[in-house]
Parts: structure tokens; sequence; C-alpha cells
């Protein structure tokens, strides 16, 4: 069997795939070559020998019609100007009888607890950013849809929804900690700034608000994805 994942980042699902598939192949393609030497160390610090990593748009797959067994991504589409396209250009390089599959998170539908002051204004300001740079941030919703129009029968296409939850004391601390740092010293950040949609002065309070939810003894956050595994009938 091939792979191909699209996305790849740092290569963690990726590194974790090849292990389903010892006799096959999977590659991870990511647009940001940079970060592929992680990638790169994560396949050899694992013993993993069938999976390579390349340079590349996912606009435009520089693979031929019918190329993959499976072609997946995984938080990708919420960031991009034209999903559908994408959604197009992996439907063309799998094979027929073949499996695209994606999962995307979806912010409106976040929840968590307690319900600190502030939390909301982060997650206004996170979809007015997300927006401006052409995302969608809703994408978990709309993948179904998006498949749809990509060329996949109604058929083909199983969709369905998971979470992820957090709830234990590390894991709190690790995703209140995360969005505080993303929220000053992130790309997230300067597109703030740079668009005029939030100041420092506003993001460091954010930072703070995520801090303060941190703290909170009962605190639980629960993000909820939307998922699609689409079959190539033709």
């Amino acid at each position: 069997m091939t792979i191909l994942d699209i996305g790849c980042g740092p290569g963690t699902i990726t590194v974790d795939l090849a292990s389903y598939v010892p006799q096959g192949h999977i590659t991870g393609l990511e647009r940001v070559g940079t970060v592929l030497t992680q990638a790169r160390a994560l396949a050899k610090e694992k013993g993993v020998t069938n999976v390579d990593f390349v340079e590349g748009d996912a606009n435009a797959l520089d693979y031929a019609d019918g190329t993959f067994d499976v072609v997946v991504c995984h938080q990708v589409l919420q960031h991009v100007q034209d999903p559908v396209g994408i959604l197009k250009e992996m439907r063309r390089v799998a094979k027929v009888g073949g499996i695209v599959a994606v999962r995307e998170s979806d912010y409106g539908s976040f929840v968590w607890y307690p319900d600190v002051e502030g939390m909301e204004e982060w997650r206004s300001l996170y979809l007015k950013v997300a927006k401006s740079n052409g995302g969608e941030p809703n994408a978990g919703r709309m993948i179904h849809a998006w498949a749809r129009k990509a060329g996949f029968q109604v058929g083909g296409i199983k969709s369905s929804s998971s979470t992820w939850c957090y709830s234990t004391k590390e894991e709190i601390a690790w995703w209140s900690g995360l969005w505080a740092e993303r929220t000053v010293a992130s790309s997230f950040a300067k597109t703030a700034v740079d668009g005029k949609l939030a100041t420092s002065a506003n993001l460091e309070k954010i930072a703070e608000v995520w801090q303060k939810w941190g703290e909170q003894e009962d605190a639980w956050f629960s993000v909820v994805h939307g998922e699609v595994i689409c079959r190539k009938e033709e």
C-alpha cells in the first residue's frame, strides 16, 4: 500500500502511519520544507525506513493520476484558501477504489469550563484572524460538503466527528500554556497586529486569560473535529 500524507509538518502522524504498512510506503509532503528536517530525524529515531519526506504544493501535486492507495491530511484544509481545490488534487492522485481521508477541527464548536471572562473574546479574535488569512476555522462542519464539491459521490463519503478532551492537570497546563504562548508569539499574533485586528496589549491580555483559565481547579476543554473518509469510485 502507498500513502500520501499532505501537510505532514514534523512527521509525527506520517511516521505512525508507516507502522501500519510495513511492506508498503508512505510519503509526507509539506509546503514549508524547513520542518522536514525534524520529520526525517523522527523517522531515523524510530527506525522507520518505509517513509520519505518531500517539499511540495498540495494545490498542484507533482504525482500522476492514481498514484496512491490512501491520501490523508490532518488539520490542513482549515488553513488554506482553496480547500476544494486541494481535495480535487487528493482525489486525482488517489487510485480508483482508493481512500481520501480528512480531519479538521471546528473552532466554533469548542467547549470549555469554567467560562473565564475573555475566553470568548479569544475565540472571536481567532476566527477573525484565520478568515483574514483566507482560511476557514470552522472547517470541521464543512469538509463533507467540500468533498462532494471535489467530485466524490455522496454515497462514497463517510462522515463522522470526534473530540480531544483536556481534563487532567498536566493536559490543562499544556493546552493553556500552548495558547498563551501562541497568542503573543506566533504567526497568529503577527497577523492580528499587522491586520489591525488587535494590538500587542490586547494579545497580552488574552494570553493572561488563557493562563488564568489554566489555573482553574475544574478546568476542562473539548475540541470538536469533523472527519470524512471518501472512496474514489471512478
